[in-house]
């Protein structure tokens, strides 16, 4: 019987659930929006305004328990520095999941998981400023190539 056991197996083995809902984190703190399948959307409630509670309290044990879960500095500093800071009135209650359809191919039941106060640029940010440095770097090459 599963009395008192919280949470979905997902069809996957202990550590790769745990991996996949760390990960997960990762990208909810970092773009602040991310579209997932409902039940996993519903799970990593859990797991992110558990960091986001790590990140108010605001120690070094704290930070360091963060770290061990997300293993990603960026995503650390941001969580202690920007998100602390914008819900140290909050509560709880600092994540919103909203159904966005049906996946095409297997007709999953999608979600979109986001922060209930979110900043709209940060999402893609990160990957816009590396795209960003690599068609700069692309046009360095492409003057080499041209004086040569």
């Amino acid at each position: 019987m599963r009395h008192g056991m919280s949470g979905r197996k997902l069809g996957r083995p202990t550590a790769h659930r745990s991996a996949m809902f760390a990960n997960l984190a990762a990208s909810l703190l970092l773009h602040e929006q991310i579209k997932t399948t409902k039940p996993k959307a519903k799970d990593l409630r859990k797991f992110a305004e558990k960091m986001i509670t790590l990140g108010k309290r605001g120690d070094l044990h704290a930070r360091r328990q963060a770290f061990a879960f997300l293993r990603d500095d960026a995503v650390v500093a941001k969580l202690f520095d920007a998100l602390a800071t914008r819900y140290k009135d909050r509560k709880g209650g600092y994540t919103r999941v909203l159904g966005a359809g049906f996946r095409h191919g297997d007709a999953a039941e999608m979600a979109v998981i986001e922060l209930v106060d979110r900043d709209p640029a940060a999402k893609g940010a990160a990957d816009k400023a590396r795209h960003e440095a690599i068609m700069a770097l692309a046009e360095q090459d492409e003057k080499v190539a041209a004086t040569a």
